[in-house]
């Protein structure tokens, strides 16, 4: 069935000839504890690709998922985040102040019958995980509704990463119809950060390689509620001198460990940008990073990072 024409342009904020701005990336932490050093790595990246293309530069703490999140987790971020001399364009947007948004877009996918309503729960799927289509045509006498799920047709999403280079993928292969919003009430990650981004004209979205195996489905949602999708940025996941990826805790993490000019080093390393000795201070290593930046440079597999403070 046709998608509908989108309603989430209204809240992008235009240029004064009327039309959005070249550039506009973001960066969305769940608030689920500090900034470790691959995110960081990630708000790095982000940050740095709309600066070196005069772009501009927004954060989304992305805190619809109560039952994970950490209080005071959102504000030691953002917190992180200054201290490191990323701040946003934009006031930081606050993703549970969308729910009308989300709602909005969860009834127009059922309006349209791009979505249904499925009374199975994860013991019913399959050891595969994919979705078989149980409810598609009608929840089966006996249960009831619990979540949504997104119809899934059994055909290839391709996309060009900047990183990654062409990616295709078949989200029939992968999951089957997915879930857009959960059996506990809330809003699924997958249809959230699509109508955030969408009504944010967020026309890049560059991001760590863990979730690329998001982006096949993400595109489906785009599609299903008439929006374009964004171009994909895929960074690489970081790892330490053993192949394991970073932890959170404190002995691991750069972030805690080390001040923010050597921090920024680091992570501008881990990106293949790593900046000449003479710039020492965080001002002058990230005036040189932003005149420097080449996302072509930026590796496409793991990093392997010594974490060690030094």
């Amino acid at each position: 069935m046709a998608s509908e024409p989108s309603k989430y342009k209204s809240a992008v904020r235009t240029s004064r000839l009327g039309t959005p701005p070249d550039h506009r990336g973001r960066f969305a932490p769940s608030p689920t504890g500090p900034l470790h050093f691959g995110s960081l790595v990630a708000a790095v990246g982000s940050y740095l690709r709309a600066r070196s293309l005069g772009g501009q530069w927004l954060v989304r703490i992305e805190d619809i998922d109560p039952p994970r999140e950490v209080a005071g987790a959102a504000a030691d971020q953002l917190e992180t985040l200054r201290r490191f001399g990323m701040i946003a364009d934009e006031p930081v947007i606050y993703q549970s102040r969308s729910a009308r948004l989300h709602q909005a877009a969860l009834e127009q996918l059922l309006r349209t019958g791009q979505a249904f309503e499925c009374g199975c729960s994860r013991r019913d799927l399959p050891e595969s995980g994919i979705y078989p289509g149980t409810c598609r045509n009608g929840i089966p006498p006996g249960r009831q509704a619990r979540s949504v799920r997104l119809k899934v047709d059994d055909q290839a999403v391709e996309f060009e990463d900047a990183i990654q280079g062409p990616c295709r993928q078949n989200p029939a292969h992968q999951s089957g119809d997915f879930v857009v919003r959960r059996a506990d009430g809330l809003m699924a990650y997958q249809l959230a950060v699509v109508v955030d981004d969408a009504a944010s004209g967020i026309n890049e979205v560059v991001r760590g390689a863990d979730l690329i195996d998001s982006t096949g489905r993400q595109i489906l949602v785009y599609q299903a509620l008439g929006e374009r999708p964004p171009g994909y940025a895929h960074l690489p996941i970081i790892v330490d001198e053993n192949g394991r990826k970073l932890s959170k805790s404190d002995a691991d993490d750069p972030v805690q460990a080390r001040r923010p000019a050597s921090t920024l080093r680091l992570a501008l390393r881990a990106l293949k940008h790593e900046p000449p000795d003479g710039c020492r201070s965080l001002e002058a290593t990230w005036k040189w990073a932003i005149e420097n930046f080449d996302i072509r440079q930026v590796p496409r597999d793991e990093v392997a990072i010594g974490v060690h403070p030094q």
